[in-house]
């Protein structure tokens, strides 16, 4: 018999409260994997994206939801040399992160950093590998650029503010309230924009231009981007608040060179997650063990109360990371 385990799963598409505690069985490490003991499972939009029947898991993947966690290795598949069973990591995942247990490739793991709890180790994954892929390795952002990040208050805004100005960037930051403005600065941002009573393309024209904008709104948001980037300028477009559809004006592409690009996380190949994840341990965890950049956490909720999690993440005013607390 296999052991069971405890578990979130979504019970149809829908809001918050389609997340339903269950039992399954307990994953197997296959080739190349791990098998964690989730201590804790980060909660990332991309899940409620997913709750909703808009963001279908990979065809290999768990139909549970959860792309991060922290926790214990307890079993390793053949082929795995690192991590060892009792070692504490925290892993990138397809998904699966709601349960007691998940299985995920071990070149997708990464050691807890020095000094960090599970709790703030839980956090990091999907955020990290998300900006360094887009901001450093897609998105060619270097020391002394003007970097603007929309929704800096947020799990993946608060990491990019915080490595662009590791690497010496003059970063900007949108968000919607004062207290997420003071937040962002309190990051790193040498300007926060208020988007309820400012525009950004107006302030980011009066410093010379953006050099890069990461965006995760869409819509109408595209067209002013562009116009917000300096000559050269480069956009990254990594998820979509408002529509994935809108017109566009691409003559400032050709008279500015500008440059429009993005990308999604999670259909990309294991070895594409295991070239960012060797980049993220090279760059990104000395960054941590210096102290120089750390998580924001927002809010712990227990693993029954996923529910909770994601309307918390959905209501939009949470600053930084949402985590279950799982064992």
């Amino acid at each position: 018999m296999t052991d069971m385990m405890r578990a979130i799963e979504i019970s149809r598409p829908g809001g918050p409260e389609v997340l339903v505690p269950t039992s399954r069985p307990q994953p197997v490490a296959g080739v190349g994997q791990v098998v964690i003991k989730v201590a804790y499972a980060g909660v990332n939009r991309p899940d409620a994206l997913q709750r909703a029947g808009l963001y279908a898991p990979p065809p290999t993947a768990s139909d549970l939801p959860g792309l991060e966690a922290a926790g214990e290795v307890v079993s390793v598949g053949p082929g795995v040399t690192e991590p060892k069973v009792g070692d504490l990591v925290c892993a990138l995942l397809p998904g699966g992160g709601y349960a007691e247990y998940v299985a995920t490739p071990a070149a997708h793991c990464l050691p807890v950093p020095d000094g960090l709890s599970l709790k703030q180790a839980a956090c990091l994954p999907e955020t990290v590998f998300t900006v360094w892929s887009n901001v450093v390795m897609r998105g060619g952002l270097t020391g002394g650029e003007r970097f603007l990040v929309h929704g800096g208050s947020s799990g993946i805004g608060t990491t990019a503010i915080q490595i662009a100005s590791a690497l010496g960037a003059r970063v900007f930051a949108t968000a919607g309230t004062a207290d997420k403005c003071a937040a962002c600065v309190g990051l790193g941002a040498e300007r926060a924009i208020n988007y309820r009573d400012e525009d950004f393309v107006a302030v980011m024209k009066d410093a010379g231009g953006a050099n890069l904008i990461l965006d995760m709104v869409g819509g109408a948001y595209v067209q002013r981007n562009l116009s917000a980037l300096a000559d050269d300028g480069r956009l990254v477009q990594i998820a979509f608040l408002q529509s994935p559809k809108m017109e566009l004006n691409l003559a400032p592409l050709m008279m500015r060179r500008l440059t429009l690009t993005g990308s999604t996380l999670r259909p990309q190949s294991d070895l594409a997650k295991a070239r960012i994840a060797d980049q993220v341990r090279a760059h990104v965890w000395p960054m941590l063990a210096a102290g120089r950049i750390a998580p924001v956490m927002d809010s712990e909720f227990p693993f029954e109360d996923a529910a909770s999690a994601h309307a918390r993440m959905e209501g939009g005013n949470h600053i930084g990371k949402i985590v279950l607390k799982v064992h």
